[in-house]
């Protein structure tokens, strides 16, 4: 092979239309052998392949389409490809000589003229190819039957009604059941893009189909079982024991060598076990899942950030999967930076009370690096684990306060930023470390950690001794800061002011910095917060205390996880972009479909509390009335799809196990996209707990008088006219 591709290297040249034109005519005579005809092609293809345009060729190149050699059928072939759609007007020359290969002895050959014309999705080659793809479609041979169950997809992409009438789905149907391996791959390749378009069918499956298919997994290639293995997300139990028998017999591709294949497993073992009810089960999955993904580690740093990122999700809907792992994701010193940044996240979340020492040794270790983003990370990591695990927060502390000892710039930024969360999450505890952190103000050059210094020293006032003169120097450069600093500013004062209410210092500074939110200051928020501290210290300065001072809630580590309803629909892209991107395809891919857990007697009552509604995009804008009663509307079934597949036009007859109701609810959610009147109260509910619209008084009804009654040395605004305005 490699000495024909080196004979092959001299075809890429650069040739012109005439020479190839005259070489092609001279082939015609004197060429038994075909050596002529073949080395010319070549060169044709060639000059395709460096992006030479080859169409002028069109009429003297399908003449080659009588020769009997396989090799020159490819190449004339490939150029028919290239080239057809272009040359619409001149395809009927080549009808004959397709019909003529679709029924060759030589399966080859009636496999690459079938596949060439689904290729050519024009109108003339379209009608041709209906008749022989029906053909095709029950060859003896398996490699022809495999190609048309490709071809159907193409034939459905070009004419989706014509693929329809003619039955085409419903033959891609009878080839799920077939006996070779690589067919019922191919065939559920073409379902499954068949039933992700927007307009397409929806492909379902029910327990017999999903036994063959997974009988068919042991003789299949690897792509085949990845097509397999993403099929069964098609499958709803309905039985708990149908997903515990379908997961024991998946639970054996974990030991795969390919990583796309062991993903693929993961995915519809973590689907199937929203059906499941038997926790030894459930823990004995979790438990076999660990070992593939540790494996996944060692293999390059591309491969092994697609692992980490899904097992990001994983762990955050199955923490039992890797619990006992956390060493695995410790970085080595050649790991890139985008590998570490992963592990470092996945530390986090692995760490516990039984491993918090190691993880923060760890920590600190990186918190030494050169590179600066990934130290910022670790420091940052230290705090959260301060937050997550108790037990460790004196050890974190500690291990912040020797950060902040090193004097570099961005670890002092860093640490004072999750210190002020350590603050919130342990109210006076550990208050007396706010002295180390005042000696740092000066390295403090950045708006989110200047913020939080700010924050640490308004909410700290009445322990900090030279707090006002603190104040004072921050205050000095109040105009030229960012928002996130102005707005941190402003609240400390008035919380300075409210602590040492009879300092005339704290008295001047409050005054000077609310004239400047209010009169210098164009941002609306600022401004608009300003009046309002203004009006409260006006009025009753003990109550704008209360207010200012309430107490807030320990912050806790819940909102570092992703929203449950969220999460599950994530697991069902584990191992595609989705699940690297932590993205819905359809929020980044154009005409993609939404894949959401189906409701079933067998969900568990937690994943259906959380179920996530999919619409379907190609309904029409707008709702179409009917004036008049009219009269009701028949039944219709599909009697040609059966329990595996579903139109748009007509609901399937529910599956084995099925309720009528839940049939049809699900025919409503799948076919209409939308929330029918039969939706359960339930999910009305949780539609109402996620966005609540509570009544709520006009804020807006007072604002007359909203400004009225101020001290003498009230704040003006830039714009004089405002006050009157509103």
């Amino acid at each position: 092979m490699s000495g024909q591709g080196g004979q092959d290297a001299k075809f890429f040249q650069r040739g012109k239309i005439q020479e190839f034109r005259a070489e092609l005519e001279a082939a015609e005579t004197k060429d038994k052998k075909f050596t002529k005809r073949k080395t010319v092609l070549k060169k044709i293809v060639a000059n395709i392949t460096m992006g030479n345009d080859m169409s002028p060729l069109f009429t003297d190149v399908v003449q080659s389409l009588g020769s009997p050699l396989l090799e020159i059928k490819k190449m004339v072939y490939l150029f028919l490809v290239c080239y057809g759609r272009q040359k619409a007007d001149q395809l009927h020359l080549v009808i004959p000589s397709f019909l003529q290969d679709c029924n060759d002895r030589n399966p080859l050959v009636r496999a690459l003229a079938i596949r060439t014309m689904s290729y050519i999705p024009t109108p003339i080659v379209i009608e041709a190819l209906t008749e022989q793809l029906r053909h095709c479609l029950k060859d003896r041979d398996p490699y022809v039957r495999k190609t048309a169950a490709i071809c159907v997809a193409k034939l459905y992409a070009a004419d989706p009604r014509k693929a329809e009438r003619g039955g085409f789905v419903e033959m891609l149907r009878d080839l799920l059941l077939d006996a070779n391996a690589t067919v019922v791959a191919n065939a559920v390749a073409a379902l499954s893009e068949i039933g992700d378009r927007q307009d397409g069918v929806i492909f379902k499956l029910n327990l017999t189909v999903a036994n063959k298919l997974l009988t068919a997994l042991g003789e299949s290639s690897e792509w085949g079982t990845i097509y397999i293995l993403d099929s069964l997300l098609r499958y709803v139990p309905e039985h708990h024991s149908d997903a515990e028998i379908i997961a024991e017999r998946v639970i054996i591709q974990l030991n795969h060598a390919n990583s796309a294949v062991v993903l693929t497993a993961i995915k519809v073992l973590l689907y199937l076990m929203n059906y499941m009810d038997n926790r030894k089960l459930m823990e004995y999955i979790c438990k076999k899942m660990g070992p593939p993904l540790v494996t996944l580690l060692s293999s390059g740093p591309e491969v092994q950030y697609v692992a980490l990122r899904n097992i990001l999700l994983i762990i955050q809907r199955r923490p039992a999967v890797l619990k006992n792992d956390v060493k695995v994701f410790f970085c080595k010193y050649n790991d890139p930076i985008y590998v570490k940044l992963a592990k470092l996240e996945i530390m986090y979340r692995l760490a516990r009370e039984e491993n918090a020492r190691e993880v923060l040794a760890e920590l600190q270790e990186y918190a030494s690096e050169v590179d600066i983003d990934f130290t910022r990370k670790a420091v940052r990591s230290i705090g959260r684990l301060a937050i997550k695990v108790q037990p460790a927060a004196d050890a974190c502390i500690q291990a912040l306060l020797d950060l902040i000892e090193t004097k570099v710039t961005y670890v002092v930024q860093e640490a004072v930023i999750v210190i002020k969360d350590v603050f919130r999450r342990y109210p006076g505890k550990y208050e007396g470390i706010i002295p180390t952190l005042c000696q740092n103000l000066d390295l403090l050059d950045e708006p989110e950690s200047k913020a939080a210094m700010i924050w640490i020293v308004g909410q700290f006032a009445n322990r900090i001794d030279n707090a006002d003169e603190l104040m004072d120097d921050l205050t000095y450069t109040f105009l030229e800061e960012p928002t996130e600093v102005q707005l941190a500013l402003l609240t400390a004062a008035v919380k300075l002011f409210i602590y040492k209410p009879h300092s005339d210092t704290t008295k001047a500074l409050v005054h000077k910095v609310l004239k400047w939110a209010t009169e210098e200051v164009d941002n609306p928020d600022l401004r608009d917060r300003g009046f309002m501290y203004w009006r409260m210290l006006a009025i009753n300065p003990t109550v704008a205390g209360e207010i200012v001072l309430a107490e807030k809630p320990a912050i806790t580590t819940d909102a570092d996880r992703m929203d449950r309803g969220a999460l599950d629909q994530l697991l069902l892209h584990t191992g595609t972009l989705g699940s690297i991107y932590h993205k819905n395809p359809e929020t980044f891919i154009r005409n993609a479909t939404g894949k959401a857990l189906t409701d079933s007697p067998a969900l568990n009552p937690l994943s259906r509390q959380v179920l996530v509604p999919i619409a379907r995009t190609n309904l029409p804008p707008t709702t179409i009335n009917v004036p008049g009663p009219g009269p009701p509307e028949p039944s219709k079934s599909t009697p040609a799809t059966g329990d595996l597949l579903q139109t748009d036009s007509a609901p399937a007859p529910p599956t084995n196990g099925s309720t009528p109701e839940t049939a049809q609810n699900g025919a409503t959610a799948d076919l209409m996209g939308t929330r029918s009147s039969q939706d359960s109260p339930e999910d009305a509910e949780d539609d109402d707990e996620v966005v609540p619209q509570a009544p709520a008084a006009d804020p807006y009804a007072a604002l007359d008088t909203a400004f009225g009654g101020y001290l003498a040395d009230e704040p003006r605004p830039q714009n004089k006219g405002l006050l009157d305005m509103i």
